[in-house]
């Protein structure tokens, strides 16, 4: 009997079916720090030129006033992605003055006091006060320095026509809706199984600054006097100096149905946790072990749109699984924006092989092992004949890559036959070419980088951020954009400016109504 990997593989290789790869869907979330001119985190409010943080459809912030995040609208043309994205870079940078984009993932010089990090604020609406409350609590629970790391989220989906041609060819019995949810489901597990493979590929975070830890203990090891590496490491964002917490260490997620995955996390809010009630009230949105589902740190997220005021849990649960969010990728200093389309093409290879591969269940055992790989590669992934463990059984990490580049190539040539282009193949041997040579890695150039010219990784991220600050300078923008950014702007005002008006509950009435949400599920 053919594997699924075969079935599906077989279905789009139909000519009629061939074009609907065409449709896959994808948006980009780029959070960037801003530094001021000796790459210091700035201090300054949002730029008024950007416009309302709270409604703006592009520019925003994340949980610090200096974390800036970008977002490109969902778009099937991995072109007009980055294209967009470019743009609000040259945008941005034009409007900075002397600050800069600082263009890495772990982040730029702080100072000792944690509480000089500014916490994002949106305004004085009900929403405004919960979006910073909620920042306020995860600087308690986790410390503010861990929340200035940056990364890139990738939104990826395939829409409702495509899975309506699935469904009927694999005679499903099930409601389409509880379908796609399954599927996507069966693509989150995959995704965990084999998520090593990205960090070995893209991880672009090896080292990270002194200041960072101001004492506190790590495994890591001195490249001079103000750096700290790990000198096989690919990601020190995704390890233990990112985003993880004693806490949520007990917290075990269910991605094997909706159903559990709804209750698990359900249960993590509603449940006090005894360490968090000795934070101020105010400086929280509960006392639960997560305030929101977003205080979940996980590699990848299954979403939908929520509709005003609706819990992301209850629109999964009202619509199922809409797309899913990829949030393990790396800001690559070395590119302008951090991500290039060759990374693209392959992560949306890699992301149909987690889709169409056969997907078990998940017990204890399979996610302590999921786990464990992830941080052996994420901490150890460049070390010579790295072993991790598949089915309980140990494997070279490069065996294994080999096998699973060898499937998602095949994916790739579907890609390239549909459009017309060899690019998706060309990915694929680039990044067989980083397993054969490590060298060849981002965590390993940015290490090479480091040593050869005996530089701090400040230096040498504010370094690239400069460059890449000075060439979107350089080609500015058009009139047409200009426009564009100006009416965003002051839209974003106005709808700020409209909600605060027409606010008439108390914040407290609005978080108890929120909260209830919950509980109704």
């Amino acid at each position: 009997m053919a594997t699924s990997l075969e079935q599906r593989l077989a279905f789009f290789a139909a000519a009629p079916k061939l074009p609907l790869l065409l449709q896959i869907q994808r948006g980009i979330e780029k959070e960037s720090l801003r530094a001021d001119q000796n790459g210091i985190l700035a201090q300054t409010s949002h730029p008024d030129a950007f416009g309302s943080a709270l409604t703006h459809p592009s520019i925003t912030t994340d949980f610090s006033e200096a974390l800036l995040e970008f977002i490109t609208p969902v778009s099937n043309s991995i072109e007009d992605t980055l294209n967009e994205l470019d743009a609000i870079h040259r945008f941005a940078v034009s409007e900075l003055g002397d600050e800069t984009i600082w263009n890495a993932s772990m982040p730029c010089r702080l100072g000792e006091d944690e509480d000089a990090i500014p916490v994002a604020r949106y305004g004085t609406s009900n929403t405004a006060t919960m979006k910073s409350r909620y920042r306020l609590g995860l600087g308690h629970r986790y410390g503010r320095k861990m929340q200035t790391i940056a990364g890139i989220h990738y939104n990826f989906s395939l829409p409702k026509s495509v899975w309506q041609e699935l469904h009927a060819a694999e005679n499903s019995e099930l409601p389409l809706k509880t379908y796609i949810t399954n599927n996507y489901f069966g693509m989150i597990r995959n995704f965990r199984r084999y998520v090593w493979l990205l960090i070995y590929l893209f991880g672009a975070a090896p080292a990270v600054s002194r200041c960072f830890l101001n004492g506190k203990p790590h495994q890591l090891e001195p490249l001079g006097e103000y750096t700290l590496y790990g000198p096989h490491a690919t990601s020190l964002r995704m390890g233990d100096l990112g985003y993880q917490s004693d806490a949520q260490k007990n917290l075990h997620i269910c991605y094997n149905h909706l159903d559990f995955y709804v209750e698990t996390l359900r249960g993590a809010i509603t449940t006090s946790h005894s360490d968090y009630e000795k934070i101020p009230k105010e400086e929280q949105l509960s006392s639960g072990l997560l305030q929101i589902e977003n205080e979940f740190y996980s590699p990848i997220r299954p979403k939908r749109v929520t509709e005003s005021g609706e819990i992301p849990l209850g629109a999964l649960r009202r619509g199922g699984v809409e797309y899913i969010e990829v949030r393990c990728i790396d800001v690559n200093p070395m590119l302008p924006v951090g991500i290039n389309a060759e990374q693209i093409r392959f992560i949306d290879a890699f992301l149909l092989y987690c889709l169409y591969q056969d997907s078990p269940k998940c017990d204890d055992d399979n996610n302590a092992e999921i786990s464990n790989n992830l941080l052996s590669v994420v901490n150890r992934g460049r070390e010579p004949n790295l072993e991790l463990n598949q089915h309980g059984s140990p494997r070279t990490m490069t065996a294994w890559a080999e096998e699973l580049i060898v499937d998602i190539s095949r994916i790739a040539e579907q890609l390239d036959k549909a459009h017309k282009t060899d690019s998706y193949t060309q990915s694929c041997k680039a990044q067989l070419a980083k397993v054969h040579d490590v060298s060849l890695t981002p965590s390993a150039q940015i290490v090479a980088a480091l040593e050869q010219r005996h530089d701090t990784y400040y230096h040498y991220a504010m370094e690239q951020s400069l460059q890449h600050a000075a060439a979107f300078r350089e080609r500015g923008l058009s009139t047409e954009e200009q426009q564009r950014f100006a009416a965003m702007r002051e839209t974003s005002v106005a709808a700020q400016t409209k909600v605060e008006a027409e606010q008439q509950e108390s914040y407290d009435e609005y978080l108890s109504r929120f909260y209830q949400q919950y509980q109704d599920l």
